[in-house]
């Protein structure tokens, strides 16, 4: 049983983790860089894990997204190979998978002789479930043989819920940032074409169909987009005044 004074260093790892999180998040929103932080906080919260890796399944490819050490990345690889074990069992079910040598070695023959080449004998994976791009598990492995304990599993349980939360938010305030710079875009380059309509209705007496119509004809014809053709006419107009 963990005592008070763990339990507090405990607690007081989850809020640093979760500090650094957020500040990786404000500078690679849902990137690589955050996505191998994830990991690292993971390894620095939960007891007994020595390294840690995120995996996504895209149909049914899984992928590693980030790892924390390259012998994370080739159990990974010698699961997806198997076609079994923990991390892809957490992806299919849902559920958290904590299981040590033995039972591994029972439920995923083929999988573990190369895990244990690594050193790996602990095994920890939660459920990851962010969007449509990235779904999959979190990973923890341990070069122990003590399987992890249920309060391990229930902490990454919580850190998995939080990653996951996060990610989503900032993935939405990205797409948001995204759109409305999409639209104001959109809305500049509306208020050049209209001016350098405008212009060519006022100078050569026309309409507003027959403006906008030599105004998509050079585009057409300069391979350019219809706003920057408008740009360009509106700019030129405007230094034939100053001259």
């Amino acid at each position: 049983m963990q005592s008070n004074e763990d339990v507090t260093d405990l607690l007081d790892d989850v809020r640093t983790s979760m500090a650094d999180l957020t500040a990786a998040l404000e500078d690679d929103p849902g990137g690589p860089q955050t996505l191998t932080a994830i990991c690292a906080e993971a390894v620095r919260v939960v007891p007994g894990a020595d390294m840690a890796s995120i995996t996504s399944i895209t149909g049914r490819t899984p992928r590693t997204e980030a790892h924390t050490d390259e012998r994370a990345l080739k159990v990974d690889l010698a699961q997806y190979e198997a076609g079994y074990g923990p991390c892809l069992e957490a992806a299919r079910t849902g559920q958290t998978v904590r299981v040590s040598t033995g039972t591994a070695h029972e439920l995923w023959p083929d999988f573990v002789e190369p895990a244990l080449r690594h050193g790996v004998r602990s095994y920890l994976a939660a459920p990851l479930r962010v969007d449509d791009r990235l779904s999959g598990a979190i990973n923890l492995f341990g070069f122990e043989d003590h399987g992890f304990h249920e309060t391990d599993g229930k902490l990454l349980e919580l850190y998995t819920t939080v990653v996951a939360f996060c990610l989503r938010t900032a993935r939405r305030y990205r797409e948001t940032r995204e759109l409305a710079e999409n639209l104001r875009a959109a809305m500049q380059s509306r208020a050049v074409i209209e001016q350098a309509k405008g212009i060519l209705m006022a100078v050569h007496k026309i309409t507003d169909e027959q403006a906008i119509g030599r105004l998509i004809e050079q585009s057409q014809r300069q391979n350019v987009k219809l706003r920057e053709v408008a740009t360009e006419f509106v700019r030129r107009m405007s230094e034939d005044e100053d001259a």
